[in-house]
């Protein structure tokens, strides 16, 4: 049984058309036009049990519209829709208690009172026996180190602060299931580290399954290896994440530092016979260009093996400029480098952490 389970899901909505002027304004008080939006379009996808995966698009792409779905808050206009074996918005009562969900935007914790009540109370909404919750709570207390946080009410923590008590909000009744909208808006590079790093090792320890969406690529690159990814309420790509990368990126670039001065010529005759193309940056630093058709190891072993070499960086794909480019075009159905990316980040490799050919 796959954790969720959508096919053809479809939701519309009617939204109010407002008329012009004064007189459209009296018009609208006794007879209102509406126009029907369809937010999600027919999508079908499945998630396997304990998998981690991105869902990703622009605002208006139909994210929180599907999440609110399958958390059973919306009901579909139309399709089929199974989370844990459960229709959400059909067996309410017994599907929540197998999932968890964090809103980035929005508190599950009572604002004037202590963290602690938060969680008690919720333990008796969720309906966890006391034992169960106190040796939950107290190991999330610990990997979460929220020991100094406990007593306070919540409008004194910090975003950071009250986004790690979210969580642990969200996982008290042990959930196999949790979804994440925004969970890392507004933090700052160390809390998003943290909170990153728990949800990684909760995955690998207890099997729980991930659904995320964000529009911070480095939380899809830090946590999953799956991404789907929609535009306009359709899904225009699903699938691994490297794969994405190769699909889209042009290949990579590696930066060498030189012992001493190298020429071009020499440079191309080392790594004749590649597909590779060099850009000289000053006496001692050239730029290899290496397509994904080329083995990046053999050409970096031809030059460390023909060249004194100080210092080597390869630049990755930029995940930013892939989907980018992929929104622009609206189809992820794309020839490798069809999308021009600059590198977004260099990998530093020490010249005696290469091995020569």
């Amino acid at each position: 049984m796959h954790a969720i389970d959508v096919k053809d899901l479809r939701k519309q909505f009617k939204v109010q058309k407002n008329r012009e002027g004064l007189s459209g304004a009296l018009k609208d008080l006794f007879k209102r036009d509406y126009r029907e939006v369809t937010a999600v379009k027919d999508i079908s996808f499945q998630i396997p049990q304990g998998e981690i995966c991105g869902y990703i698009g622009e605002n208006g792409a139909g994210k929180s519209t599907t999440i609110k779905m399958l958390t059973g808050i919306l009901v579909p206009t139309s399709g089929e829709l199974k989370v844990n074996g459960f229709i959400p918005y059909k067996e309410r009562e017994k599907f929540v208690n197998g999932i968890g969900v964090v809103f980035g935007q929005r508190s599950q914790l009572w604002w004037d009172i202590g963290v602690i009540e938060s969680f008690q109370l919720l333990r008796k909404v969720y309906r966890v026996p006391e034992a169960e919750f106190k040796k939950r709570l107290d190991n999330l207390v610990e990997r979460l180190q929220l020991g100094d946080l406990l007593n306070r009410p919540v409008r004194k923590l910090s975003l950071g602060q009250r986004m790690r008590c979210e969580l642990v909000a969200s996982l008290l009744h042990n959930p196999s299931i949790l979804f994440l909208d925004e969970p890392t808006i507004g933090l700052d590079i160390v809390v998003k580290t943290e909170i990153r790093d728990f949800l990684l090792e909760m995955n690998r320890q207890e099997g729980t399954t991930i659904l995320l969406t964000t529009h911070d690529l480095q939380d899809i690159e830090a946590l999953c290896s799956r991404v789907i990814m929609l535009d306009d309420g359709q899904i225009i790509y699903d699938g691994g994440l490297d794969e994405l990368k190769t699909r889209w990126s042009k290949g990579r670039e590696i930066q060498f530092q030189f012992g001493s001065h190298t020429s071009l010529t020499k440079l191309q005759a080392l790594t004749a016979g590649l597909a590779v193309s060099w850009t000289i940056d000053n006496d001692v630093t050239a730029k290899m260009f290496v397509p994904h058709e080329v083995s990046v190891s053999e050409a970096m072993g031809r030059v460390v093996g023909g060249a004194e070499i100080r210092d080597i960086k390869i630049f990755e794909t930029n995940t930013d400029e892939i989907v980018r480019g992929i929104y622009q075009t609206g189809s992820a159905e794309a020839s490798s480098g069809t999308v021009a990316k600059q590198p977004a980040e260099a990998m530093e490799v020490k010249k005696e952490e290469v091995a020569s050919p």
